[in-house]
């Protein structure tokens, strides 16, 4: 997985230290927001472990920080970046966080189906942080490698070769990506 452009757990927190003072505030499109009276309900860490269409083992870890809009939306003003901080805190204190895990953002409503989304730029605006989000992408890793579906020479073994051979998969040319 290319996670270069990702923001990772440690940078995203650096952020949030960098402005305690800032209410926290999420885009999730164009001029639509999360509701200020949301709430951090959970922060998930998830290693992932997966094999792409080339027969390539990809690992790497998220972070996915869950925002919930309450029905009763009674807050005027969105959390302080302090009250997220001292989520994390708790969190952390129970479930150490990789710092190179990329952050993901849960969020859905009404008018918004539940997906997870990526900050985008974080942005010190007047008393606000806003962490624009930016949408998950599908992705060919075999061809961001710049091959094929199917097993690359690198990447083939003989117990991948076997279960190549038994096993209903793409192959190059076959439009499977």
């Amino acid at each position: 997985m290319d996670s270069s452009n990702l923001m990772t757990w440690s940078a995203f927190k650096n952020k949030l230290v960098a402005h305690p003072d800032a209410v926290l505030q999420f885009q999730y499109a164009e001029g639509k927001w999360v509701d200020a009276a949301y709430h951090i309900t959970e922060i998930k860490q998830a290693p992932i472990t997966s094999v792409d269409c080339g027969g390539v083992m990809n690992a790497w870890t998220e972070i996915i920080v869950q925002l919930w809009e309450p029905e009763g939306k009674d807050a005027s003003r969105a959390m302080a970046v302090s009250k997220a901080l001292s989520i994390i805190e708790v969190v952390e204190r129970v479930l150490p966080l990789n710092p190179a895990g990329i952050v993901k953002i849960e969020f859905g409503n009404s008018q918004f189906d539940t997906r997870q989304m990526y900050p985008g730029e974080v942005i010190e605006e007047g008393e606000n942080l806003v962490v624009n989000l930016v949408p998950d992408v599908t992705q060919c890793k075999a061809i961001g490698r710049g091959g094929d579906c199917g097993p690359t020479t690198q990447s083939r073994s003989e117990a991948t070769l076997e279960l190549l051979a038994t096993a209903n998969v793409c192959t190059p040319g076959s439009g499977c990506c």
